[in-house]
């Protein structure tokens, strides 16, 4: 096997491997209390992380590119509504994403609701869990609403300077 053919990915793990091979054999205290800490958060997130698993599995399936176009024809508050939504619920490269918005700014969706399609990318779902746990629901609350309607002011915005 060649050393070059592994990945950098590869040796990361190797050398997590092998520093937690070193505690376990020099400081065995130090190894139980971080094997217990990892238990322990496991143990609070995993439930989050099957509901994440279960909504994005419903979410890929449910929304499609022509389910996006069918809402994003509806009235104006609606429009709003569903690019919001679709921010947030989108998943994959964001370059993907790129030849439906094109599509749809063709079939007359404007720069606003792009923009705030792409701005609630930033609200990923499967983080929430980590983000929870290290600052707390209450901050993700704020943040999230912050977010979202600062969306609609940057898209109103955009509209304005781009008519």
């Amino acid at each position: 096997m060649n050393l070059k053919n592994i990945s950098g990915t590869a040796y990361f793990l190797i050398s997590i491997f092998l520093i937690y091979f070193l505690l376990l054999l020099f400081k065995t205290d130090l190894f139980l209390s971080s094997i217990n800490f990892f238990y322990n958060i496991f143990l609070k997130i995993i439930p989050i992380f099957i509901l994440v698993f279960i909504l994005m599995t419903l979410t890929n399936y449910f929304i499609t590119p022509k389910f996006i176009i069918k809402h994003l024809e509806k009235k104006r508050i609606k429009k709003w509504f569903y690019a919001i939504v679709g921010g947030i619920l989108s998943t994959g490269p964001i370059y993907m994403w790129y030849p439906l918005l094109a599509d749809l700014k063709n079939k007359g969706l404007n720069y606003g609701l792009i923009s705030c399609f792409l701005y609630n990318r930033a609200i990923k779902i499967p983080l929430l869990p980590l983000i929870i746990f290290y600052f707390s629901l209450k901050y993700v609350i704020i943040l999230g609403v912050v977010m979202i309607f600062m969306s609609v002011v940057q898209g109103i915005i955009i509209n304005k300077l781009l008519d």
